[in-house]
């Protein structure tokens, strides 16, 4: 981006600021869902590969949640309760993370195309 349009900052945090992100890269897409967490939570999600994303004050500062087939555990902060992230419970080779998008500079997620994805019923992308 140039001087008029700067890059929007890869640093993000919850609303307290005890859990700090750092992505690696800036996304080029990201997935809002509607399943039973996701519509509640309103995280929008992107990926990285698990261990790219620095998280500092994790795990002191987080308590994690799972539910449904119990293979990702979805954290948030112990003090503001804002979602951070989620991991998977047993990480195979190739794992990823997600990383909620809405702890970051809103420019940030304004340069990401954001798809619409079914896990409520289909466990198909909307669009």
């Amino acid at each position: 981006m140039d001087n008029e349009h700067p890059s929007p900052s890869l640093h993000g945090a919850c609303h307290c600021g005890a859990v700090r992100l750092s992505l690696p890269e800036a996304p080029d897409t990201a997935t809002s869902c509607n399943c039973s967490l996701c519509r509640r939570t309103r995280c929008i999600w992107a990926y990285y590969a698990l261990g790219s994303v620095s998280i500092h004050g994790h795990p002191e500062h987080t308590e994690s949640y799972v539910w449904g087939d119990r293979s990702l555990r979805n954290f948030r902060c112990k003090t503001c309760g804002m979602v951070t992230h989620w991991e998977p419970i047993e990480p195979t080779p190739g794992a990823r993370h997600g990383v909620n998008l809405c702890n970051f500079d809103p420019l940030l997620l304004d340069a990401v195309v954001v798809r619409r994805f079914d896990g409520a019923d289909t466990w198909t992308f909307l669009d």
